[in-house]
């Protein structure tokens, strides 16, 4: 059992060195491309220096990865974007040309993107065009496998409107009457925070029209109808997860099967 272990130990330390080493190689080779053969010592210490944060925080497979995917997404003429956000500050990514932006000519910070004394997940944002996304994800699926790769689910919530028609729809209420009490409620309103206001509050929290329509939406919540165990009920619905969906653009890959790390569904 030990021997096993010490053998697992040595083949994760190959395979990380085997992925430092490949970096480094693309993001020397990468420089030449982009500040030319004779590029100066700044650069050198500078791509040292995130070459080293990377390993020491174990990101260059991340790096690799996504550089991988952008460089055949550009291969396929599907257009990519040129870098935002704190990304944008690092030159190992310029270098593999996952962004367009040159940290080093604008003054960028890597530290924002990566820092060493805080060590947090590494973000970087892509843009891909989005007619031929897809291929994008065709290719990531077939290099990983259909096992491995999956698209992020997404949840929709009932917000203060839709539970009080969703709330009318099962109590045989009429359609007009729950569009008239969900018209009472100010955009972006919620009901828990508009019932857990006192009367003289109302006042300092909506101007205007907005707060009659609260004083008259409370009003029809302490009624004994249907319209007032309308509200009650949408009170308690209100936040509840009403659907799921598929993220746009946000994909998983995992080193082994998905369903050893994720619970997984199925979507049209």
């Amino acid at each position: 059992i030990t021997q096993e272990f010490v053998d697992a130990d040595d083949v994760s330390n190959k395979t990380k060195n085997g992925e430092n080493a490949y970096l480094r190689h693309l993001t020397y080779e990468g420089a030449e491309m982009r500040y030319g053969d004779d590029f100066g010592e700044d650069i050198r210490e500078r791509l040292d220096f995130e070459l080293s944060v990377i390993a020491n925080t174990g990101y260059p497979g991340y790096f690799l990865i996504t550089w991988d995917f952008i460089k055949a997404a550009r291969e396929m003429d599907v257009a990519v974007g040129p870098g935002r956000g704190s990304a944008a500050g690092s030159a190992v990514a310029y270098c593999l040309k996952i962004t367009n932006v040159d940290p080093i000519h604008y003054d960028l910070l890597f530290e924002r993107f990566l820092n060493p004394d805080r060590v947090s997940m590494p973000d970087i944002d892509i843009d891909f065009d989005d007619e031929n996304r897809y291929k994008v994800m065709d290719y990531v699926i077939e290099k990983y496998g259909a096992s491995q790769v999956a698209q992020i689910i997404t949840y929709g919530t009932m917000a203060a409107k839709s539970s009080i028609r969703d709330c009318a729809r099962a109590l045989d209420l009429p359609l007009q009457d729950a569009d008239r009490v969900a018209k009472l409620i100010p955009d972006f309103a919620k009901l828990k925070k508009i019932f857990a206001l006192e009367d003289n509050e109302i006042s300092g929290k909506f101007r205007g029209d907005d707060a009659d329509m609260v004083r008259e939406l409370r009003r029809l919540a302490d009624i004994d109808d249907p319209v007032g165990e309308m509200l009650t009920q949408a009170r308690i619905l209100e936040g509840s997860v009403r659907n799921t969906g598929v993220h746009a653009c946000g994909v998983i890959i995992t080193p082994d099967d998905l369903t050893n790390f994720v619970p997984v569904a199925t979507a049209k």
